[in-house]
């Protein structure tokens, strides 16, 4: 076999289509593209419309729910602590908050705070103040000689770039109004 006998396999490729020249071509006039109407132009987008039937994507049952403000929780695994732990990162002594392990460098962000999972791999005694915590986790922590306390979301630092405000943290309680107030609200103004 030589360089110059090569060929592709049978079949591989096609040759190009030119449409539109000319009517005897068998694709001239319309190329291809029929007659006329939305789908003979570019950037049609009716995928999932079926001429005005209901469509197939809402005759079918709705499952399940989305969160619309979903909180997002960092996961630690317990493994992940003792490493930090026996790296020196994470002081034993101190309480182990979403803060803390952020200035570890065990979590990058603070997010809406932390969650520890895992069974195993935890060997130090550690006082945990965390959003969320596994069975498991909380019965390894525990066998450790430690603790976990739950806190609220609302209980959380704001973000480091102080945006993310609490819920019913700052906010005072507005008094109601009396009959009076109300009464000297609804008066029509005098005129000048």
């Amino acid at each position: 076999m030589k360089l110059n006998e090569l060929s592709p396999a049978e079949g591989s490729i096609k040759n190009r289509t030119r449409v539109g020249r000319g009517i005897a071509s068998g694709k001239g006039k319309t190329a291809g593209k029929g007659h006329k109407g939305q789908k003979a132009r570019k950037g049609v987008a009716i995928n999932g419309y079926e001429g005005g039937q209901m469509p197939i994507y809402m005759r079918l049952p709705k499952r399940g729910f989305n969160a619309w403000r979903p909180t997002k929780l960092n996961q630690v695994t317990l493994a992940r602590l003792q490493e930090a732990v026996d790296s020196k990162k994470l002081d034993a002594k101190t309480q182990v908050t979403a803060e803390s392990l952020k200035e570890a460098g065990v979590i990058n962000r603070l997010k809406d705070g932390v969650k520890i999972i895992g069974n195993e791999g935890l060997k130090t005694k550690l006082t945990f103040k965390v959003n969320g915590a596994t069975k498991g986790a909380t019965a390894a922590i525990e066998k450790a000689g430690g603790s976990v306390e739950l806190i609220a979301k609302t209980e959380l630092l704001t973000s480091e770039d102080g945006r993310k405000l609490l819920k019913n943290k700052d906010k005072k309680p507005r008094a109601p109004k009396t009959n009076a107030a109300k009464a000297a609200a609804k008066a029509p103004k005098a005129k000048k």
